[in-house]
């Protein structure tokens, strides 16, 4: 293990706190979330690599004229390795999601703060702590004069949060010719706290918005109308029953089988005595890679025909989104062997492959058959108020991905 690298990942301690302080107070929330954009934060990474001696800096600008500049940014930086064909890519988003209820917040949620080894604000774990630990390891490994094995290559990415349209996706469809099939990957966006799981696949996930209608009228004269409520009702109850169609478990997820939930109800009347005559809510489903998507609308359509016949409603299903998984990432890929080898040499422990529910940007280079695994040291703090991460477990990660290319 090179001692000296790992030694200087340490040294700049510093520097890793001044720069998730910076990336905090720089907001970069998409235009689907209401905001202006990356653009500053793009311009903030690309002026520091390049006042820190990482070379050349390039935008891939994907377009999108729903923000001032008419562009959403993606980075890309390279340190090249003594076997210049290949590229250990690692790639963080710099998008981060609206910060919710103001009044849940200790403090302002773009400044961050420090209290010990824990630090506060929007984005310090989603995704900036997978961010500067790529800076700091590339960093680290300029300042000690050591040439990686392989090219080390460090993407930004736009969009993560609301679907990559504008990100990753953009790049690898028009951009695929800086990446080659034999290149590896590390997307550091989900993990866990113990850094135990490397996570090599991820459930298919499909969204429903289901529309019941009835007909309203006054609620002292229910039989003058059809309530919409109680059939969402009846709907949403028959819901959980998905899981005995779809009973197959595979212990590389956790949990190991399919979940379908009720989530968003959107409001009906406003006052308490019309009887409703129309009613909306959704459906999550993350579903086991085994099962085509196709299968679950089929059975979701035909339960709503039983639900709408028996309590004499109309119901639609509608599809607000749908992605089947990507093929997993093989157990024994050389990405997966790498990751758990640094995890063991930094952390001390067997890390274990697994999948996971959630989405992340891996699934559309898994799509492409490309070597790919998702893994950071994580507090599960994404997207809460009072956002949290760990100044230890930044610096950590940095020197599991600093030996990845050697």
């Amino acid at each position: 293990m090179p001692t000296q690298l790992l030694s200087k990942i340490d040294e700049l301690k510093d520097t890793a706190i001044e720069l998730h302080s910076k990336l905090v107070s720089i907001p970069a929330i998409g235009p689907d979330n209401n905001g202006s954009g990356e653009k500053e934060k793009a311009d903030f990474i690309a002026a520091y690599l390049k006042d820190n001696g990482f070379g050349e800096v390039k935008s891939y600008n994907a377009p999108d004229e729903r923000v001032e500049c008419g562009y959403r940014p993606n980075l890309v930086t390279v340190i090249p390795g003594q076997d210049s064909s290949r590229t250990l890519w690692i790639i963080s988003h710099m998008d981060v999601v609206p910060v919710g209820d103001l009044s849940l917040w200790s403090s302002d949620p773009f400044t961050m703060i420090q209290d010990g080894d824990a630090i506060y604000g929007r984005g310090v774990e989603d995704n900036h702590q997978g961010l500067v630990s790529s800076v700091i390891a590339a960093k680290a490994l300029l300042q000690s004069g050591m040439t990686p094995g392989i090219n080390l290559g460090l993407i930004f990415v736009s969009d993560e949060e609301t679907g990559s349209e504008y990100g990753l996706e953009y790049m690898l469809k028009k951009h695929e010719d800086l990446f080659k099939k034999k290149d590896l990957f590390l997307v550091p966006d989900f993990g866990e706290p113990d850094s135990s799981i490397v996570e090599i696949a991820e459930k298919s996930t499909i969204w429903f918005k289901v529309t019941v209608e009835g007909k309203q009228c006054h609620a002292s004269t229910p039989d003058h109308g059809v309530n919409s409520l109680i059939a969402a009702a009846a709907m949403i109850v028959e819901i959980p029953e998905l899981k005995f169609h779809f009973d197959e478990e595979d212990e590389l997820f956790s949990p190991p089988y399919s979940t379908f939930e009720p989530t968003k109800k959107e409001a009906n009347v406003e006052n308490i005595n019309t009887l409703p005559g129309k009613d909306i809510f959704y459906i999550d489903c993350r579903v086991l890679p085994n099962y085509e998507l196709s299968e679950v609308i089929e059975q979701v359509k035909g339960m709503a025909l039983y639900v709408a016949e028996e309590y004499g409603v109309t119901i639609n299903v509608e599809v607000e989104t749908q992605n089947q998984a990507a093929p997993p990432t093989p157990v024994n890929s050389e990405i997966v062997d790498k990751v758990a080898f640094a995890i063991n040499e930094v952390y001390g422990i067997e890390a274990k492959p697994g999948g996971i529910g959630g989405g992340t940007v891996a699934a559309h280079l898994r799509e492409r058959g490309y070597q790919t695994v998702v893994w950071a040291t994580l507090l599960h703090q994404a997207h809460q108020p009072n956002e949290k991460g760990s100044i230890a477990n930044t610096l950590n990660d940095a020197k599991v991905m600093a030996l990845l290319p050697f």
